[in-house]
């Protein structure tokens, strides 16, 4: 579709999602490549693209059919990675970031997807998209592989802001619930407080606090508060909601994602050491190929922004296709659950609840 279209999810019939093509590492040619595999999972997928015009139209046509189903608007600036969020703030109008984050502020998509950088995306969605009412801070909530039924937990914060007090925290775990109600469709989440133990005197002071009032408001929110978890329940079945600061959830994410690429190049290593370890191999190849698609970790590429009016998935900056296409692909379900709006009526409701409970609590000593 040329520019100026009037694609949007009334006039077409689809879901229409926002993409920023310039910010990954890998350059537009691995979002466009992603745009096309996610195209081929999901035919109702309509894009927005957002970037070098030219540069873009020229991509695009290579891939059969894509160009009949996005309609690219030009940006001529480009958000680095080393750009500084205040700067963006003052000077980013102009770049792929700001027009993907508009075009979800003004209705024409539903949700935005960038591989850019993560401070500056969070800047921009908060300063045009606005947080939630009774949302102190947003946070980036990603899908961690775990033995629960769903193959999944949800952590948050990973990396929005690296400092959260005890009501961060609490309101962290509200969003984390919810977020857990609808993506992973669970109808009482358990929700964990990451610490340095699962005993009650350990942790930071903030941490206290915050097991407290989590535990306080866990029944008027309808969840479960299952107490402190560790570093080792992170992939468990034990938890479904894991909750800490943004600095420690930033480190414990970009470890096990460390962690899975060692494993993988470690058997690729170990099973291409001999001829008898080759004939393992394929003996034991659909087996390895299972091992390796569970623990690959493009295939939870996508942090979600939560606490805005308005969704954003955040791809890792250097996601290749099949990354770009996981984060595409999870926008879109979030679209066709109608996330959003069912995220901000569940904060509403839990707020109320939160401060009715605590207030109950407070008048009974």
């Amino acid at each position: 579709m040329s520019d100026g279209a009037a694609l949007t999810e009334g006039a077409v019939g689809h879901t229409v999602l926002s993409i920023d093509a310039m910010g990954g590492d890998l350059g537009p040619g691995a979002v466009v490549s992603g745009l096309s595999q996610a195209a081929a999972q999901s035919p109702q997928l309509r894009f927005i693209v957002h970037g070098d015009g030219p540069e873009l139209e020229r991509l695009i046509a290579k891939k059969r059919g894509l160009s009949d189903i996005c309609e690219i608007r030009h940006a001529k600036g480009v958000v680095t990675m080393d750009a500084k969020p205040s700067h963006v703030m003052r000077n980013g109008k102009d770049t792929s970031m700001w027009s993907t984050i508009e075009a979800v502020r003004a209705g024409e998509a539903s949700v935005a997807v960038s591989c850019g950088n993560t401070g500056a995306l969070m800047a921009i969605s908060m300063i045009r998209l606005r947080k939630l009412e009774g949302v102190n801070r947003p946070a980036i909530a990603c899908l961690w592989p775990s033995r629960n039924p769903s193959g999944f937990n949800v952590m948050l914060d990973v990396g929005a802001d690296i400092r959260a007090d005890a009501e961060d925290l609490l309101q962290y775990a509200l969003m984390g619930a919810s977020y857990a109600r609808n993506g992973l469709d669970l109808v009482r989440p358990r929700i964990g407080l990451l610490n340095v133990g699962t005993e009650e005197h350990k942790g930071r002071a903030e941490l206290k606090v915050a097991a407290e009032l989590i535990d306080r408001v866990a029944p008027a929110a309808d969840f479960e508060f299952v107490g402190f978890v560790e570093g080792g329940d992170l992939p468990s079945d034990r938890v479904d909601v894991i909750v800490t600061d943004g600095f420690t959830g930033n480190v414990a994410l970009k470890t096990g994602e460390g962690t899975a690429r060692l494993i993988r190049e470690l058997l690729t290593e170990a099973f291409k050491k001999t001829p008898f370890s080759r004939v393992a191999a394929l003996l034991a190849y659909t087996s390895l190929r299972r091992l390796v698609k569970r623990i690959d970790p493009r295939r939870v590429n996508g942090g979600v922004f939560l606490g805005l009016n308005g969704t954003v998935v955040k791809s890792h900056g250097s996601a290749d296709p099949t990354g770009v296409a996981a984060a595409i692909l999870l926008a879109a379900q979030l679209s066709a659950t109608g996330f959003h709006k069912r995220l901000a009526a569940r904060i509403a409701q839990s707020e109320a609840a939160a401060t009715q409970a605590i207030q109950q609590e407070g008048s009974s000593e």
